[in-house]
């Protein structure tokens, strides 16, 4: 319940009636029982007005002032910030696949948790949001455009394949070009829909071999950037992952340098998950993050209800106590 940002901070200035009401109603109860003490012994007064009774009758007139107060700050309009859906927004979710992603040292395997988590990150998006995947080994694929639908985007994540090398930089060019196709579909000019980049990988760029190559990451991440696109990498996997190839045991630990540094270069936010929980609470933030914008709003119903009930309710107890209004 908000006590601030009001619409109308000059009705605020009835609660000064109220606080004249309630020092009425007590200079009344005063003055009365001054003429009681006047006219009455102690020992009459204490049989007519019993201990039990001196709080009692008075709550329906506390209810009241109490009331008023709510319905005048609801009548000066409070306000308050408000999660709200995003409509129109553009997220491409770039998924690593490549064979480091066999690694067990996150249960079943990486590629499985990650799968899982991805799933429920897409069913709790806000269903305004425009939602594309791409997955990335040695090549990076769009498997989605940017839809709506989100059976399509996890019927193509739960088909996910393996493959060898790591290209990061081509996944990030790649996911661009697909926002950039998906927003010259939809027009409408300089009122282009907001756009973001979730990139999760488990290890070092391989192909091309520097990350500032001209398809390097870095470079993709720059040229984010510069189109106003930030790139939330999350760094999946632990330091002793390993994969084994042909017989051989090869380490495959995460790289959280380069993942982190891809995000500051775009603007983006580095994340970091060693386990399916992990993994999943990072999910849950960018879900927040991407698919909810904060906006201040009216907050002034709350204060309408609890006022409503407490003048109903001051109504109530006087009949009860007082058999009146009071």
């Amino acid at each position: 319940m908000s006590l601030s940002g009001f619409v109308h901070p000059w009705w605020l200035l009835w609660l000064i009636a109220v606080a004249m009401v309630a020092a009425a109603y007590i200079a009344v109860q005063l003055r009365r029982r001054r003429k009681a003490l006047r006219f009455a012994s102690f020992e009459m007064l204490d049989a007519v007005t019993p201990q039990r009774r001196k709080w009692y009758i008075h709550l329906p007139a506390a209810l009241l002032v109490l009331g008023l107060t709510g319905l005048t700050i609801a009548a000066a309009g409070p306000t308050a910030d408000h999660k709200v859906p995003r409509n129109r927004a553009t997220v491409m979710l770039a998924i690593d696949v490549s064979l480091s992603m066999e690694a067990t040292d996150v249960q079943p395997s990486r590629l499985e948790a990650a799968q899982e988590a991805a799933k429920s990150f897409v069913d709790e998006l806000p269903d305004g949001i425009n939602l594309g995947l791409v997955s990335f080994a040695g090549t990076a694929s769009v498997l989605v455009s940017p839809t709506t639908n989100r059976q399509s985007v996890v019927a193509a994540i739960d088909n996910l394949q393996l493959a060898e090398r790591t290209a990061t930089g081509e996944a990030i060019f790649t996911s661009l070009q697909a926002i950039e196709n998906f927003a010259a579909g939809l027009g409408g000019g300089d009122n282009v829909p907001p756009a973001r980049i979730v990139l999760e990988s488990d290890g070092t760029q391989t192909v091309p071999q520097g990350l500032d190559d001209p398809r390097g990451a870095f470079t993709a991440a720059r040229q984010a950037k510069k189109v106003g696109v930030p790139v939330s990498t999350i760094s999946f996997g632990t330091s002793y992952g390993y994969v084994d190839i042909e017989g051989q045991r090869i380490n495959v630990p995460v790289d959280d340098d380069s993942l982190k540094q891809i995000a500051e270069l775009s603007g983006g936010t580095f994340f970091r998950a060693s386990s399916l929980g992990e993994l999943e609470s990072v999910y849950d933030t960018l879900q927040t993050q991407l698919g909810y914008e904060i906006e201040r709003g009216d907050a002034s119903r709350p204060w309408l209800l609890l006022g409503s009930a407490l003048v109903l309710a001051a109504a109530a107890g006087s009949l009860v106590v007082g058999r009146r209004l009071p």
